[in-house]
């Protein structure tokens, strides 16, 4: 049965994100006077704890770097198609012990639709911004290989232009993904009620963005 509801969310979260993508390509044809960017992603995570019934994974900091293609459908709104990546540890822990001490090496990545809004500072090289997305996020681990589950992002940061078409976006951003890991058992005066577990990655964190403006 979990291995069914698996493979039904993940048609579903790959439907949903294929939408998605029909929607920029469809909003590109529209907007015709739009202007289309190349962004260069670098970062830093820091680290997050994910609870478990029987134990906890702690998922270290440390450099996340992606790429993404924006789309301006309007002079102040935007809709990107990104990839994010993490290589980094997953210390695997029930109890106080470490169960995948030396083989605790893993990936986060996060493929994400994300709408972005800036806002007139009354400046011409200052743009402050805020953002979010949905998308898919797909972890990396030796042992259990690939598991791809819902994901999500908000962003605030501002973007500094400069004479030529190359632009800098200062940001911070919390990424999340929920992935279920069983079921727990209520009794009520009805019976027992399933309600399924969810262990959550939360990913706060601070980057850069390195911006080419394709000029039409």
């Amino acid at each position: 049965m979990y291995e069914l509801f698996n493979h039904l969310k993940f048609k579903f979260m790959k439907n949903y994100f294929l939408i998605f993508v029909l929607v920029l390509s469809f909003s590109a044809k529209a907007q015709e006077s739009g202007s289309l960017s190349l962004n260069l992603y670098g970062g830093y995570n820091f680290s997050d704890k994910v609870s478990f019934d029987m134990g906890y994974v702690n998922v270290k900091d440390g450099f996340q770097w992606g790429v993404g293609l924006e789309y301006f459908v309007q002079k102040y709104s935007s809709v990107e198609l990104k990839y994010l990546r993490i290589d980094t540890k997953m210390e695997a822990f029930v109890g106080n012990t470490q169960i995948n001490a030396g083989d605790d090496k893993g990936a986060v990545n996060n493929i994400l639709v994300d709408f972005t809004q800036y806002f007139d500072a009354g400046s011409t090289k200052l743009l402050p911004y805020i953002g979010g997305g949905l998308g898919m996020g797909i972890v990396e681990t030796p042992k259990n290989g690939n598991e791809t589950t819902f994901a999500w992002d908000i962003k605030l940061g501002a973007k500094i232009k400069t004479s030529s078409a190359v632009s800098v976006n200062l940001h911070a951003y919390l990424q999340s993904m929920s992935s279920a890991v069983g079921n727990d058992i209520f009794y009520t005066w009805y019976g027992p009620v399933y309600v399924t577990d969810y262990a959550t990655l939360y990913q706060f964190g601070l980057g850069a963005v390195i911006s080419y403006n394709f000029k039409n």
